[in-house]
């Protein structure tokens, strides 16, 4: 009998390839969250059951079952979001997180959690690449949220015996994100606009999704007491000018993106991960970047028809 994983905010942009992976590697695949989907597609991202829900104590005693794995993708995705909505940022990040791991101390304490966080709790960095052990400051409601759920998780492994990892995301792009850098690039360049706020200097370390799925799924499988904590990128720093440059040739555009010469207030100048706890659990990045980004305007062309 195959084993159970649940997937919050499956109908989401990681967590849909979180499904997809975890029904191609065996698992039975129960989604939770927001989205209405019809039967048809949420099947083909490999989800048995899906629940469109709050994720709240009670919507996981009704929905979720016993999982095995539990993979917690839903929770706020925009630090622009925390800025006009810190409440209800709050809400979907931190409650939600606190509901989990309750869920799993009194219903289901065999399952593993693997929770994705992201870069964003480091804040502005001063040395390059960023390593686990860096000091947290957040500059954003955001990144506050994700260190608070990053801290409940910490406190369920070590005084309720919750077996947990967290996987601290960098910039994750692929089919299907509609926001951020390359959707709004994409936009312009296919309205044939090519100017851009800040100085293209800006450094970020680009994980494509599938690579990003695969490192919360082997996540899963070394959650521990000990609640491991890992960066999820490629480990490989690129600018701004070089990814949207190449984003161009992609789209066939013969110019090059222009950049206003102003940063972005609060805008890190550099993210890059070092990856090499990632690496000693065996998982490593696929996906070179200039296939990610040609299969993502492929994507968006074809979105856009």
């Amino acid at each position: 009998m195959a084993k159970t994983a649940l997937v919050t905010g499956a109908y989401g942009f990681i967590g849909r390839y979180v499904a997809r992976q975890l029904a191609r590697d065996g698992w039975r695949v129960i989604g939770l969250g927001h989205g209405s989907w019809a039967r048809e597609e949420w099947q083909t991202w490999g989800i048995a059951e899906w629940h469109s829900a709050d994720i709240t104590l009670e919507t996981l005693i009704t929905c979720a079952g016993e999982p095995d794995v539990i993979v917690h993708c839903a929770g706020s995705g925009s630090v622009g979001f925390s800025m006009t909505h810190p409440y209800q940022d709050f809400q979907r990040t931190v409650v939600t997180t606190l509901a989990v791991l309750e869920f799993a101390r009194l219903y289901a304490p065999q399952a593993r959690v693997a929770y994705p966080s992201s870069a964003g709790v480091y804040g502005t960095v001063q040395t390059l690449p960023i390593v686990e052990t860096d000091p947290l400051s957040p500059a954003s409601p955001y990144g506050v949220h994700k260190c608070l759920a990053e801290g409940l998780c910490e406190s369920y492994a070590r005084y309720f015996a919750i077996s947990v990892s967290v996987v601290r995301l960098f910039s994750v792009y692929g089919a299907g994100l509609r926001k951020q850098l390359l959707w709004d690039a994409s936009q312009k360049i296919m309205n044939g606009e090519n100017s851009f706020f800040g100085t293209g200097e800006e450094i970020r370390d680009w994980l494509h999704v599938e690579d990003a799925a695969s490192l919360l799924i082997t996540a899963a499988g070394q959650a521990s007491t000990e609640c491991p904590m890992v960066n999820g990128g490629s480990g490989v720093g690129v600018t701004v000018r070089e990814v949207l440059s190449e984003l161009f040739a992609c789209f066939e555009r013969a110019d090059a993106p222009n950049f206003s010469g102003a940063a972005r207030s609060g805008d890190p100048a550099g993210y890059v991960a070092d990856i090499s706890f990632a690496r000693q659990w065996g998982w490593q990045p696929k996906m070179e970047r200039h296939e990610g980004l040609r299969e993502y305007a492929e994507w968006f062309k074809s979105s856009a028809l």
